[in-house]
């Protein structure tokens, strides 16, 4: 990928919009090729011929072996975005690997991080061995050896992207060891690390839902995630901050101290930092805060599910100070009281 499409793209995901230049080749968001494999339906004995097969071709060229004579069970649903290459991957127990042979018969050139969901596993490379547990996600080089394994099975995401995209975004640093980062473990979570799982979860979500192109550019976002990881901020606050400090924000809509501070020591950026990052997507981080909320209070409203949920009870659920504020703001915004869209939409509830 060259630099003026990786900077058109990595633009398109920060604001919504292309740039005015003639190398702006990205659109807003793009469909992406999709691949998808499962055992289910195939005789046992030709199922690891076909992972093999269907994981060369879809996210990178493999020897797989199971751990016992149980027959093996896997399914995944890959999808390709440029270079890029999102996969959400099950199976029963079994071990991959990449040793120096089957390197040099099968040379990928990506760099590719597997986030654990499910199940622990070990990661043996030429420098020692990781013990992954559900939470962390492993980076790695696919052209250094390396083999992992499964005993309980696994379910995971996978992401992978060109080394010299990778290099270029890191500023020239090789990846000569794997790296082990938290991204769902509490407090200590890496929040980019968390926004880019769930960047590929819910561009594998969509496809699964039939939605033919996704509502964000997740090549230009994962790009920027991808940057502000490899590159460890040294280039300072920037597009990456802002989708890790947006999903930050999707996750807390329900806590009434989501706040400002709150935001910039998760992603680690000062307020005046936070405040140019949302100021160049166009819109104030208050403002989007509150957007996501009342967007979020219209989805409770009209779902029959919540129908007994008072608009009080959602008011505060959702950190408004009060139902009356809640109401003047949702009508300022939507052009109806909260309760009118209620009975519009679920016939007469009066809650």
């Amino acid at each position: 990928m060259d630099k003026n499409t990786r900077d058109a793209l990595r633009q398109v995901a920060a604001t919504g919009q292309a740039p005015d230049t003639p190398s702006a080749v990205a659109p807003a968001a793009r469909a992406a090729q999709r691949l998808q494999f499962s055992t289910n339906g195939i005789p046992s004995g030709n199922r690891m011929e076909l992972w093999e097969h269907h994981n060369a071709k879809a996210l990178l060229p493999l020897d797989i072996r199971t751990i016992d004579d149980s027959p093996l069970r896997a399914r995944e649903l890959s999808l390709r975005y440029g270079s890029l290459r999102f996969a959400g991957v099950r199976g029963s127990a079994q071990v991959v690997e990449r040793n120096e042979r089957f390197i040099r018969q099968h040379p990928t050139g990506v760099v590719a991080i597997c986030f654990a969901l499910e199940g622990e596993t070990f990661f043996f490379h030429r420098d020692g061995n990781e013990s992954l547990k559900p939470g962390q996600a492993i980076i790695y080089d696919a052209d250094l050896p390396f083999m992992r394994g499964f005993s309980k099975g696994l379910k995971e995401l996978v992401l992978t992207i060109p080394r010299d995209d990778y290099m270029e975004l890191s500023g020239g640093t090789s990846l000569v060891r794997p790296q082990v980062v938290d991204f769902n473990q509490g407090t200590e979570a890496n929040q980019q690390m968390r926004a880019l799982a769930r960047l590929v979860s819910d561009s594998l979500a969509e496809r699964v839902s039939g939605d033919p192109v996704p509502a964000v550019c997740p090549e230009g976002a994962a790009l920027d995630m991808l940057g502000l990881l490899a590159s460890g901020g040294r280039d300072g606050p920037g597009p990456g901050h802002l989708f890790a400090a947006r999903n930050y924000i999707e996750e807390h809509l329900h806590d009434p101290g989501l706040d400002i501070t709150g935001i910039c020591s998760a992603i680690g950026v000062s307020e005046r930092q936070l405040s140019r990052i949302f100021a160049a997507a166009g819109e104030p981080p208050a403002s989007f805060i509150r957007e996501r909320r009342l967007g979020k209070a219209r989805e409770v409203l009209i779902d029959p599910v919540h129908g007994s949920r008072s608009v009080g009870r959602i008011a505060g659920e959702l950190g408004f100070a009060s139902q009356s504020y809640f109401t003047r703001a949702f009508k300022a915004r939507f052009g109806i009281a909260p309760l009118a869209l209620r009975r519009e939409a679920l016939g007469g509830t009066d809650t």
